[in-house]
């Protein structure tokens, strides 16, 4: 007699540099679920866990209030570091706790920090403890349309390299070109972000140069505004991790010859800068002059600009994009919280400039 097949839950990996369009992919995938029940793993290199509010606001977008605390226990965040790290330490604790819910599950999303290598990520998926109840759905890599189609692999890829080949500390650090190279390798579908951005020409440059480096298996998929067919990305089943020994990527040949395990992520600095309302243009400007100022390649947060909606900051290279994304609850504190992300970063220097952007407080009548 023939045994049913064990029904695992299926996981899609969404890898890309930061700045890439992971988060945006991840929400609208979220809001774009068509009722299945999904989980989240966050997983971004920061002390403010942003990216992960963002996927709940997505997630509860248009649901009571009643059943936001229940959502939420569905985002699981990885804190401090990439998976690549901390996979044993931090992965299969948070993927035994989805296992004993797996009946309240359909479908686990997990979005990777920008420089975390997905091999290892879906090699732990071989692991007896995980294997029995999960698999890979696909492997997905999102990469910056416009970036490639200027000869990059990311926006500020100049200005970032500089500063890698600057530092001596920094000979056996893999290059921009290696990570993309590694999170392709790993890829069933490669996402292209801000296909509007583009024309024709460009997009076609962009899809030449992909196919001259990705295996004839795996396929392109260009996002307009951050939407893709959910259709096209979500119930690939194909079983990634049992193909994963035999993708090769530079981080293999880095442990092969024996070099020491350094990574890009060990050279970041990152911290949060908390301040009260502020004036979003002024907020905006001085931000502008620390980008200049300062090698910063990220910041993200959210921003009380003393009006009923909360909004939302996001930077990258030179960058800045303000947005409101909701109402402030009222069970919430009212604060400008950013995190910033770059390389030996002048925290006095950032706290002087921001703060200067707080609005006075209304004099007591």
């Amino acid at each position: 007699m023939t045994r049913p097949t064990l029904h695992k839950v299926p996981a899609t990996v969404v890898t890309g540099f930061l700045g890439s369009g992971k988060t945006t992919l991840l929400s609208h995938l979220l809001r774009n679920a068509g009722g299945r029940r999904i989980a989240v793993i966050v997983n971004e290199f920061g002390e403010l866990d942003v990216d992960a509010e963002l996927v709940r606001g997505c997630q509860l977008e248009g649901c009571e209030e009643e059943a936001a605390v229940e959502r939420e226990q569905g985002v699981f965040e990885l804190a401090n570091g990439c998976i690549c790290c901390t996979v044993e330490e931090a992965f299969l604790p948070v993927m035994q706790k989805l296992v004993e819910r797996r009946d309240e599950i359909d479908h686990i999303l997990i979005e990777t920090s920008g420089l975390a290598l997905p091999k290892p990520l879906v090699q732990a998926f071989n692991w007896p403890d995980i294997k029995q109840f999960c698999t890979v759905d696909s492997v997905i890599t999102v990469v910056d349309g416009p970036a490639l189609a200027a000869g990059r692999v990311a926006h500020d890829h100049e200005r970032i390299e500089a500063q890698r080949r600057a530092d001596d500390s920094l000979d056996h650090d893999p290059t921009l070109q290696e990570l993309l190279d590694d999170q392709l390798a790993s890829a069933d579908l490669v996402v292209i972000s801000k296909g509007d951005a583009l024309e024709a020409p460009s997009r076609q440059g962009v899809e030449q140069r992909l196919r001259a480096e990705l295996p004839e298996r795996v396929q392109t998929l260009w996002a307009t505004h951050g939407e893709v067919d959910v259709a096209a990305v979500m119930g690939m089943a194909l079983a990634s991790e049992a193909r994963v020994e035999d993708v090769h990527t530079h981080h293999d040949d880095h442990h092969a010859e024996g070099r020491e395990h350094h990574h890009a992520h060990d050279d970041f600095d990152s911290c949060v800068v908390t301040l009260g309302s502020v004036d979003g243009k002024r907020l905006a400007a001085a931000l502008e002059g620390e980008l200049a100022r300062q090698t910063i390649y990220r910041v993200k947060g959210f921003v009380d600009v003393g009006k009923p909606m909360r909004q939302v900051l996001h930077a990258v290279g030179n960058r800045l994009d303000q947005h409101f994304d909701r109402p402030w609850r009222g069970d919430e504190t009212r604060q400008t919280r950013l995190v910033v992300i770059g390389r030996e970063l002048d925290r006095a220097q950032l706290e002087r400039a921001l703060g200067e952007a707080e609005t006075a407080a209304a004099p007591v009548e």
